[in-house]
């Protein structure tokens, strides 16, 4: 089975929000046209091109808002249960209301996952406002997904240093699964060596074709990270299509490949 750790079903105003713009320019996308219902075929052929058997969905919540609501992505996983599977997302700014929203998710809507991402709230992952949902993911049994890294929409790129954010994090919550979304890059090494240190700390490959991957990930991959690398795509800024169409020149064993491309992420989300 492939898993793909990272997706997104849009909207039309959700591609076309500003601080997309730079996104959009560098891959030539114009969502001008795009609307606000997308059927759920543009996700499900995106999947078959790569041949992902199965599809983490992400719901998007801000600062304004949700962006790509938890009820819009149970709709969605509805429509296709068989491939799909989802992550909310929830008010930061509220945190008991926040937990509330995350019991719901999992306990009444079957998502499996909380993605938050801090560069939107310009808050590191050991801002105190997390640490009530960190403490909600471990009773749920549910990871914590995020992005690690540089920004690629406009906003401060602090906030995805893993070191000393994600650090305290899993410092303080052993029990929590944390998943760095985005390799972490520029800060690559500080994942690996997260991911290294912490057994519940894993990385996805979102955002990346295979062939950008940095040589120091791709030798964890082959090496004693080989259970602690997730394949995803970031759909639709990426197509999985695009990020697997080098898998070949990572030169994985038989082992590594199965576990990136999809053993790991079993585990991870409870497949």
């Amino acid at each position: 089975m492939i898993v793909d750790a990272w997706t997104q079903h849009p909207t039309g105003s959700f591609l076309r929000h500003p601080m997309f713009a730079s996104l959009l320019r560098w891959r030539g996308m114009d969502v001008s046209s795009l609307p606000d219902e997308v059927p759920v075929d543009f996700l499900i052929s995106a999947l078959d091109a790569a041949k992902i058997d199965r599809a983490l969905v992400s719901a998007w919540w801000g600062p304004s808002g949700p962006m790509l609501s938890n009820d819009h992505v149970a709709s969605v996983i509805a429509q296709a249960p068989d491939r799909l599977f989802g992550a909310c997302s929830v008010d930061l700014a509220r945190p008991m209301e926040a937990v509330r929203e995350l019991r719901r998710c999992v306990k009444q809507r079957g998502l499996r996952a909380l993605r938050m991402l801090p560069w939107l709230w310009n808050a590191p992952p050991n801002d105190r406002r997390y640490y009530p949902l960190y403490a909600e993911c471990i009773e749920l049994g549910v990871p914590f997904c995020l992005q690690v890294g540089h920004t690629g929409p406009l906003a401060p790129s602090d906030p995805g240093r893993p070191i000393p954010y994600l650090d305290e994090v899993a410092l303080d919550f052993p029990e929590l699964v944390i998943v760095g979304g985005h390799i972490g890059y520029p800060w690559t090494n500080e994942m690996i060596a997260l991911a290294t240190k912490y057994p519940n700390v894993y990385i996805d490959t979102s955002a990346y074709k295979a062939s950008r991957y940095p040589r120091e990930l791709v030798e964890f991959m082959r090496g004693h990270g080989k259970k602690k690398v997730l394949f995803g795509s970031n759909f639709p800024m990426i197509t999985p299509a695009e990020c697997l169409a080098d898998l070949e020149a990572l030169a994985l064993d038989d082992d590594a490949r199965a576990r990136f491309l999809g053993l790991n992420a079993e585990k991870v989300f409870g497949l």
